[in-house]
């Protein structure tokens, strides 16, 4: 899921108001309990980035190294840097949990574009795809700082560096506490880059998942409506939904991940050029190097996305005001 926001997904719903794809029914903002959507909401992000985390940190180390330097692919990653205990795949958790704050701005972003544009286009896909993109931009704008932090706390390593920035000891050689290695880090980047040095690879944050989330949806959509073709009429919609939104995200994954390699080599070795990223990419790995960190990626989206659609239309339909509830049939 993308990986910084939680996606927000379509739900089964009423008839006759809401667009109906062979009874995918839709429930829309106009629809929910606020107060509740937001409480179940994060607590609902915050579980799911507990569960796939490590991944984002291996798939991270793996597109900065060079060639195979470190580790010969997801499974060897996860293996070495699991012998440093579990705190090792969870560095940079505590400033990625700050995150949940754009995620919140993602969904509002979505459902709100969504209800902005149906008053010009009742094409599911053309809302789907103008309201994904928004809020990603707005999510990024909000996510990036805390990305460009996060991903220096991920690569530090006993010993060494990965990224440019090496967290430092105190005086008596202990481990400093996480914010400590928070403050360390972010002393760093403002010292050698000042305030700009915090929206590093801004741009090509905003190339990685704007496309990924304006990708998702559509596909999202198109697979649903073919399982839902394929699938008895008595298969809970939740069941091909659940199908349907890991294949969107293999998908959107394998479009963008160039992108996304580019971007994370911005943002942790400092780069200022995205095209110079680029062809200095394809002259030490050649076009595999754009695919470097998929099948993690894959892997923590899969199992991600399941629960984030079986979630976020659970969410929704907990969140329903309560003079709908038992108007809907799902």
């Amino acid at each position: 899921l993308p990986s910084h926001m939680p996606p927000s997904t379509q739900i089964p719903l009423p008839s006759g108001t809401m667009e109906d794809k062979r009874n995918i029914q839709i429930i829309e903002w106009e629809h929910l309990d606020k107060k509740k959507f937001y409480v179940f909401g994060v607590a609902m992000t915050m579980m799911i980035r507990v569960s796939v985390y490590p991944f984002t940190l291996i798939r991270t180390r793996l597109q900065v190294q060079k060639g195979k330097s470190l580790y010969h692919g997801t499974f060897d990653a996860f293996i070495k840097i699991r012998a440093d205990g579990v705190t090792g795949l969870y560095r940079g958790f505590l400033v990625n949990t700050f995150t949940l704050i754009s995620g919140q701005c993602y969904v509002t972003t979505y459902e709100l574009t969504r209800k902005f544009v149906s008053d010009y286009s009742q094409s599911n896909t053309v809302k789907s795809l103008v309201a994904g993109g928004s809020a990603s931009l707005v999510a990024q704008s909000i996510t990036v700082p805390i990305d460009v932090v996060s991903q220096h706390l991920m690569m530090q390593r006993r010993g060494e560096k990965m990224g440019r920035f090496q967290v430092r000891g105190d005086p008596e050689g202990q481990r400093v506490v996480a914010f400590g290695q928070t403050k360390d880090i972010m002393r760093q980047i403002l010292r050698a880059d000042g305030l700009r040095g915090f929206y590093r690879g801004y741009v090509a944050s905003l190339l990685t998942y704007i496309p990924n989330s304006a990708v998702w949806w559509p596909f999202y959509h198109f697979y649903a409506e073919q399982l839902s073709y394929l699938c008895p009429k008595e298969c809970p919609h939740i069941v091909f939904q659940a199908i349907s939104g890991p294949l969107a995200a293999a998908t959107a994954s394998i479009l963008t991940n160039p992108m996304d390699v580019i971007r994370t080599r911005v943002q942790v070795e400092g780069k200022n050029s995205i095209i110079l990223t680029f062809r200095q990419l394809m002259a030490e790995e050649g076009p595999w190097g754009l695919m470097k960190g998929l099948s993690a990626r894959i892997i923590s989206s899969t199992p991600s996305t399941i629960v984030i659609v079986v979630g976020y239309e659970s969410l929704k339909k907990l969140s329903l005001r309560p003079e709908l509830v038992d108007s809907r049939h799902w």
